[in-house]
């Protein structure tokens, strides 16, 4: 019965492929052909990808377990976390045109040590640094390659703190097309530029910063005949949805109070509003969590725009937390809508926070880079300020692998992190070669 009422499903899909889905403004509610390359309306709004949701009217227990059944499939397709949600990212491409490296699927911890530091306080930590190239950014990338590839394109282009370089580079690699990485010389971490350059992509480094670099992106688009790949492509984002609709999976769609994730040019927050409105629409979840962006203290200019009542504030960024490292967001009126529609909360934690709550996440064995633990300092500023309760139930996300800036943590541990302190460092021993000496340190560190 559920094959039927599936094929059935894709079958009506077909029919309606035209109406199904399409490019809309968020602004003035434009419509365009997904065939459109746009990346923003006619009056400078941002662009959805709008699908016709009314088909899986009264369906939502077909859909869960069509959802469900297909973790234990052993089609590339099915195996991603992302593609095994495909009527709802992206129904318009084919199976045999899905890119995907089976990326998704990330795990949810429990972890005993960060709990603790938060006062016992019940949250998952689910880790997006366990995708392919090491963080989020595979989950949109694998959309966004996919339709480029049908679309033709010549050339794919980013501007990138470094985890979109890395996911350009790799998914270009198997998409068969050149891929253009523009990064910030001397801000952008070595084991995010060593992954561009390793998967053959053509890395310049420009002086300036990231914003620098996507202004010089999205001006020289049309001239050049390149796909932009950052998150103002809305493609991007059909991907990161997947995100919340696995955290929700795996929580049996019991919704959570909260879900926490830090903010850089705003994809994620983007992503997770549109996920929640969707599942909403659908009836996949009767109530909606609150959402939490965490930015860096240096780089918040969304935080400070939400307290000033949205106004739209863009500021110089600085922080050791370099994937967000971002002055100005591009998806900030989607990330507006977000935290509208999810009655959500905006705040910014210092570098020393991170980093502090950076050395506590690592501890439970399995770590992050800075800007992930931005989630765990948010959570336990939110937890200190009362904003969020004791009783609550909180998701939080890690954005990406702990290897993806190694000299931060090697820094924080050996205390020459500048302008930083490091009071939770475990610091290395340098020893004379002998068993006495040895014995010592072991003494020291009991």
């Amino acid at each position: 019965m559920l094959v039927r009422s599936v094929l059935e499903g894709r079958e009506l899909l077909k029919r309606n492929m035209n109406s199904n889905s399409q490019l809309q403004c968020i602004a003035c509610q434009h419509e365009y052909s997904l065939d459109d390359q746009r990346l923003n309306c006619d009056c400078g709004g941002l662009l959805d990808v709008v699908h016709d949701l009314s088909i899986w009217s009264g369906r939502v227990a077909e859909l869960k377990e069509l959802f469900r059944a297909r973790r234990n499939s052993d089609t590339p397709a099915d195996r991603s976390g992302i593609w095994r949600f495909r009527e709802l990212v992206l129904p318009e491409l084919r199976e045999d045109e899905l890119l995907t490296r089976c990326e998704g699927n990330t795990r949810h911890y429990r972890f005993a040590k960060t709990s603790d530091w938060l006062g016992g306080f019940d949250v998952i930590f689910k880790h997006e640094g366990e995708n392919p190239t090491g963080s989020f950014k595979d989950r949109g990338m694998t959309v966004a390659m996919s339709w480029a590839k049908r679309q033709k394109a010549k050339y794919v282009v980013c501007a990138s703190t470094g985890n979109t370089a890395a996911a350009v580079a790799s998914y270009a690699s198997l998409a068969d097309i050149p891929a253009i990485i523009l990064i910030s010389e001397g801000n952008t971490a070595l084991g995010k530029v060593a992954q561009s350059l390793a998967y053959g992509a053509l890395t310049v480094k420009i002086r300036g910063d990231f914003d620098t670099a996507l202004k010089l992106v999205l001006e020289s688009r049309e001239q050049l005949g390149l796909t932009v790949l950052n998150s103002v492509n809305p493609f991007r984002l059909e991907g990161q949805k997947t995100i919340i609709w696995e955290a929700l999976d795996f929580l049996n769609w019991e919704v959570p109070d909260w879900i926490v994730v830090p903010g850089g040019n705003l994809g994620n927050t983007s992503a997770f509003g549109k996920a929640l409105m969707e599942a909403k629409e659908i009836g996949l979840i009767s109530k909606v969590p609150r959402l939490a962006v965490i930015q860096a203290a240096g780089a918040a200019p969304f935080a400070q725009g939400f307290a000033a009542g949205w106004q739209h504030e863009i500021v110089t960024a600085d922080t050791i937390a370099t994937a967000i490292r971002i002055g100005n967001p591009v998806n900030w009126d989607k990330a507006v809508r977000s935290i509208k529609f999810t009655n959500g909360v905006v705040t910014s934690v210092t570098d020393q926070e991170i980093m502090d709550a950076k050395a506590i996440v690592d501890s439970d064995g399995v770590g992050a880079e800075p800007a992930s633990c931005a989630s765990a300092a948010g959570l336990k500023k939110l937890l200190t300020t009362g904003l969020i309760k004791p009783e609550e139930r909180a998701v939080a996300i890690l954005t990406g692998h702990l290897l993806k800036d190694p000299a931060a943590t090697v820094g924080y541990h050996s205390g020459t992190l500048d302008k930083l302190e490091s009071p939770l460092a475990n610091q290395p021993v340098v020893i004379d070669p002998t068993l006495e000496a040895l014995a010592l340190a072991l003494a020291k560190k009991s």
